[in-house]
C-alpha cells in the first residue's frame, strides 16, 4: 500500500503525485514501461474523443475527456521530469509566457481595432518567437503529424497571406478539373496515381477553404451519412430475409438509392 491520502475531491497536485507514484520503481509495471512513443497514439485518440464530446454538446462527457487529455500531458511531462529535462512548472511557465507575448494588446501597449488585426499580430509574433525568417519556414512549421486535410488547409492559408491564392472559388474549381484530368492520365499509365490523387485532394481542400467550409468536418459528416445509409440498406435487406453479401452490386445500388430517398423524406418531416 502506497502512502497516499484518499479524498472526496482531488486537485491538480494530486494528479501529479499519482503519476509520480505510478512511475516510481515500486509503482505500476505498465506505467513504468511506457515512453513517449508507446503512448503517442493514446494522446491522439484522447484528443479526438474531446472533439467528439464537443460535437455531442455533452458537458459531462467533455469533462471526462479533458481529464484524459490532461493525464496525457502529465504522463509525458513526468517522463521528462525523471530525466531532469523539464517539469510541469516549466510547461506552464512556457505557455504563460507565450500567451503574454502574443497578446500585447492586453499585456502591453499595442492598440487593435478588430479580431482580424489581433490574428495578424498573433501570426507576426509567432514568426518572431519561432525564428521564422522566411515564408517557407512558416510552411515548415505546420506539423507533419496533422491529418492531411487539416495540414493542407493550414498550408494554403499561410500561402494565401503572401498573395499566393486564387482570386475566387472559380480558380480553385478549375484546378480541381485540371487535377482530375491528370489523375485520369495517371490511371491510364501516364503518371503516378498516388501523387496525382494527392494533388486532387489538395485542390479540393482549396475549394473548401474558399467556400469557408472545414474540409475535415465536411468529410466527417459524409462518413456519418454513409454509415446511416448503409444501416438503412441492411435493415431493408433483412426485412426481405436477405443479407447484404447475398445481393448483387445492382441490387445494392438500388438499396442505396432507396436509402437516400428515405433519408430525404425524413429530413422533410423533421
Amino acid at each position: 500500500m502506497v502512502d497516499f491520502q484518499q479524498k472526496d475531491k482531488y486537485d491538480f497536485e494530486d494528479l501529479l503525485r499519482i503519476m509520480e507514484i505510478l512511475r516510481a520503481p515500486d509503482g505500476c509495471m505498465w506505467d513504468r514501461e511506457q515512453d513517449h512513443q508507446s503512448i503517442r497514439r493514446n494522446f491522439i485518440e484522447e484528443t479526438y474523443e474531446v472533439c467528439e464530446a464537443i460535437d455531442e454538446q455533452d458537458a459531462e462527457h467533455l469533462k471526462e475527456e479533458l481529464g484524459d487529455v490532461l493525464l496525457q500531458v502529465v504522463f509525458h511531462t513526468q517522463m521528462e521530469k525523471e530525466k531532469g529535462v523539464f517539469d510541469i512548472g516549466d510547461v506552464t511557465d512556457g505557455v504563460c509566457k507565450k500567451l503574454i507575448f502574443r497578446h500585447p494588446h492586453i499585456f502591453g501597449s499595442v492598440e487593435v481595432g478588430s479580431s482580424e488585426e489581433i490574428l495578424r499580430n498573433w501570426d507576426a509574433l509567432k514568426r518572431v518567437e519561432k525564428h521564422q525568417e522566411t515564408d517557407t519556414s512558416a510552411l515548415d512549421s505546420v506539423a507533419r503529424s496533422l491529418p492531411g486535410l487539416i495540414r493542407a488547409e493550414k498550408l494554403q492559408k499561410k500561402a494565401a497571406k503572401v498573395g499566393f491564392d486564387w482570386e475566387n472559388v472559380q480558380g480553385a474549381f478549375d484546378k480541381v478539373e485540371e487535377e482530375i484530368g491528370e489523375l485520369r492520365q495517371a490511371v491510364d499509365g501516364n503518371g503516378d496515381a498516388e501523387e496525382e490523387l494527392g494533388d486532387l485532394l489538395f485542390a479540393v481542400v482549396n475549394v473548401a477553404r474558399h467556400l469557408k467550409v472545414d474540409p475535415e468536418r465536411a468529410l466527417e459528416k459524409t462518413c456519418d451519412k454513409f454509415i446511416s445509409r448503409f444501416a438503412t440498406m441492411e435493415r431493408q435487406a433483412r426485412a426481405a430475409d436477405q443479407t447484404l453479401s447475398d445481393l448483387s452490386l445492382e441490387e445494392l445500388d438500388a438499396l442505396w438509392d432507396k436509402a437516400k430517398q428515405t433519408e430525404g423524406r425524413t429530413e422533410e418531416h423533421a
